[in-house]
């Protein structure tokens, strides 16, 4: 397995501990479009206050479970469901994620998100999906 891999891999493993030593100072991070944290944040204090500490803040045991990772060198691809329980609805929640990793020299340099966003929202505002025949 690659270091790029193995890199990855712990930073699921072992949660921030890993993660925030892995970013590169000038890291560019992407959450996805329709995703309640959407934007591009720069660097690691916008991560960590744009994206973290709202995590933290607003649901109850938010993690991501990695399913499989793919190496492609440089570029990192990871897939699993992200799982939590948001606060102001007591709603628990499963939506799949695919993350996309940069990295250079050993350390993240770009990070893009593609979640189902629709299931987050449906936690967020207590609804459920409604089925169509």
């Amino acid at each position: 397995m690659s270091a790029n891999l193995e890199l990855i891999r712990s930073t699921y493993t072992l949660g921030p501990p890993a993660l925030l030593p892995a970013l590169a100072p000038d890291v560019e991070w992407t959450e996805a479009a329709g995703f309640p944290y959407a934007g591009t944040y720069r660097g690691v204090d916008e991560i960590v206050n744009n994206v973290f500490n709202r995590l933290g803040s607003e649901w109850d045991g938010f993690h991501p479970d990695l399913e499989d990772l793919y190496d492609a060198g440089d570029t990192i691809i990871a897939t699993g469901f992200y799982r939590g329980t948001y606060r102001q609805t007591n709603r628990p929640m499963e939506a799949s994620f695919a993350h996309v990793f940069t990295l250079k020299d050993g350390k993240i340099v770009r990070f893009v998100q593609y979640v189902d966003s629709r299931k987050v929202w449906e936690a967020i505002e207590n609804t459920s999906a409604v089925s169509r025949k």
